[in-house]
């Protein structure tokens, strides 16, 4: 079993900032990719970041310049700075791993719980 468990998350105000925490434990052989995702009432899940084995980030283009993606491989844990806050950026977000479970199972796709972010005054 995988478990991905997401904190961080939270009410700020219009300009500030939040950093958000994923730790991913369990049965896991190698992570080959962590993300950030999230969904806003009425709308699809998004991308907004991920950060590869090799390290190749990639961002939404509505948040380049002000979030950055992180990870610590030894805690198998990835963390999103997200800074100059918009109330466009309320949602909950999701954290995403693609899991290599043993040496020789395929890689699998495992999500956290979700934590609420909410930009607001």
């Amino acid at each position: 079993q995988v478990q991905l468990v997401e904190s961080g998350g939270g009410l700020v105000q219009p300009g500030g900032s939040l950093r958000l925490s994923c730790a991913a434990s369990g049965s896991i052989f190698s992570i080959y990719n962590m993300g950030w995702y999230r969904q806003a009432p009425g709308k699809e899940r998004d991308l907004v970041a991920s950060i590869s084995r090799t390290d190749r980030i990639d961002y939404a283009d509505s948040v380049k310049g002000r979030f950055a993606i992180s990870k610590d491989n030894a805690k198998n844990t990835v963390y999103l700075q997200m800074n100059s806050l918009e109330p466009e950026d309320t949602a909950v977000y999701y954290c995403n791993a693609d899991i290599f479970v043993t040496r020789y199972s395929p890689v699998e796709k495992y999500w956290g719980q979700g934590t609420q972010v909410t930009v607001s005054s």
